[in-house]
């Protein structure tokens, strides 16, 4: 079992910057490939970003591209999203995710569907005002 907890959301004007980070609890963290996904009301929960086992490889969706960074610290057992330029449009309750994938799964398909994570963080409120 592994439980996850995000912090750091909050309110920012547009064009600012904010930096999610997740806390986990497992004991071999580095074993878990790593996601982030948003929700925003009325909308279906969305791929942010994913990062692989050591950090070496991270994917992000077009929408946040060039903006948003995630990243990983396998010693303090915490994956970060780092997200500048921020727009009004990325409000929404952002939740990081963990799943007990073999390299051999790992898909560009799999990796955006909320099915393959097997743990969910409580969710962290972004706001961007305009």
């Amino acid at each position: 079992q592994v439980q996850l907890v995000e912090s750091g959301g909050g309110l920012v004007q547009a064009g600012g910057s904010l930096r999610l980070s997740c806390a986990a609890s497992a004991r071999t963290f580095s074993s878990y490939f790593m996601g982030w996904f948003r929700q925003a009301p009325g909308k279906e929960r969305e791929f942010v970003a994913a990062i692989s086992w050591t950090g070496g490889a991270t994917w992000h969706a077009d929408s946040v591209k060039g903006r948003f960074t995630a990243s990983r610290d396998n010693a303090k057992n915490t994956v970060y999203l780092q997200m500048n330029s921020l727009k009004p449009e990325d409000t929404a309750v952002y939740y990081c995710a963990a799943a007990e994938l073999r390299p051999v799964q790992i898909t560009q398909a799999t990796m955006r569907t909320t099915r393959t994570y097997d743990y969910w963080g409580q969710g962290a409120q972004v706001t961007v005002s305009s």
